[in-house]
């Protein structure tokens, strides 16, 4: 099993919209680095869930992956932010994956406390100018990460 880290804008989709609808496609990823990430995600793989954009921006809880990466149908949609005329049924270029809610944090673990944290100097999120919206977490990340709840 593999662990993630997944961005959004709470204003977009947040930890609560997720809670709410239990399932949702994680849509709308137009960075092929990204993309790959998706496309590598497991069933059962967990992620962290992570709210940018914010003051501050950080972690504030965990969802799995409960379906494999399909294509994102956002891409076809000329009416979508997401569109891409590229994108076709039968050469998909984007895709998405579902994502169940599991918890929503007590706490929101900011980004300032990740980056001070002792063994996450090499955490995707961590190291300046990452970007990605979808980054991938060592399984002793992921542990220090927990453990960060717990102090």
């Amino acid at each position: 099993m593999s662990c993630w880290l997944l961005k959004s804008e709470p204003e977009v989709f947040s930890i609560d919209d997720l809670r709410s609808k239990r399932v949702e496609g994680w849509d709308g990823v137009r960075n092929y680095q990204a993309r790959n990430y998706l496309k590598s995600m497991r069933k059962g793989d967990r992620a962290f869930f992570y709210h940018s954009r914010e003051k501050p921006p950080g972690i504030v809880g965990i969802c799995k992956v409960v379906r494999i990466a399909y294509p994102d149908d956002t891409a076809s949609d000329p009416t979508s932010p997401h569109y891409d005329p590229r994108h076709t049924a039968e050469n998909p270029v984007w895709f998405r994956v579902d994502v169940e809610f599991v918890e929503k944090f007590p706490r929101l673990l900011s980004l300032d406390v990740l980056k001070a944290t002792r063994g996450l100097e090499q955490m995707v999120v961590t190291r300046k100018g990452s970007r990605l919206s979808v980054q991938p977490v060592t399984a002793k990340e992921w542990k220090t990460v927990l453990k960060l709840l717990k102090s």
